[in-house]
């Protein structure tokens, strides 16, 4: 019994100290949570209207290295749709974006790892119209439009370490894309703003290879 109690003890000490040292590698993917849908109802004066419905979706692959114990750097690559519906008319953003990346994960001496981090780079925004109304200027909002400009991002959540080289993720994120344009001599500069909650792994991949490692 003491010898079972003994190995479950080293295990775990091995679990929480072999992970995320430098010269170590970790891949990564999150999504936002439940690829939400919403939809609304207006009601005054006895009468309802249905309100806009709205979709969205991310996900966001990455890569980085310990340069140091505990601090990743790399890439993360970004995907964000939303799509909003309403009395026939429908916009979608589609929005790809590129970032250098940090990330610290704080060893706690268990099995989770919080951590934070923040990036900044580049972003593609396209949008695509599609208006049964005459209410909206054809000239600005008909067919795709594309604009490119800076993003970044921050991030804080939690990796618990379900064994000794995937973790899960839990947690929340911020992402700001900012681009500017031309139309018809007329300057246009658009701010999005995405905040939300993500789940996803990380698989980590270690310098040198430990016996018992899995």
């Amino acid at each position: 019994m003491k010898k079972l109690l003994l190995a479950g003890a080293v295990a775990l000490f091995g679990l929480s100290n072999a992970q995320m040292t430098k010269g170590d590698w970790v891949i990564s993917g999150n999504t936002g949570l439940g690829f939400n849908a919403t939809s609304s109802k207006i009601k005054a004066n006895g009468q309802s209207e249905d309100g806009p419905k709205i979709s969205s979706f991310s996900v966001t692959p990455s890569v980085g290295y310990f340069v140091i114990n505990g601090l990743a750097v790399g890439i993360d690559l970004g995907f964000n749709s939303t799509t909003t519906k309403q009395d026939g008319d429908k916009m979608t953003y589609s929005t790809f974006s590129v970032m250098p990346t940090g990330t610290y994960y704080f060893n706690t001496g268990g099995k989770f790892f919080p951590f934070v981090g923040a990036g900044v780079g580049y972003a593609s925004t396209k949008t695509k119209y599609s208006f049964s109304s005459s209410v909206y200027d054809s000239l600005l909002f008909s067919g795709d439009a594309t604009e490119d400009g800076l993003a970044w991002k921050a991030k804080a959540g939690v990796t618990f370490m379900a064994t000794q080289s995937l973790g899960i993720n839990l947690g929340v994120g911020f992402d700001q894309y900012y681009t500017k344009d031309t139309y018809n001599n007329i300057e246009v500069k658009t701010t999005r703003n995405n905040f939300g909650v993500n789940v996803g792994f990380s698989y980590f991949i270690k310098a040198k290879a430990q016996k018992g490692d899995k």
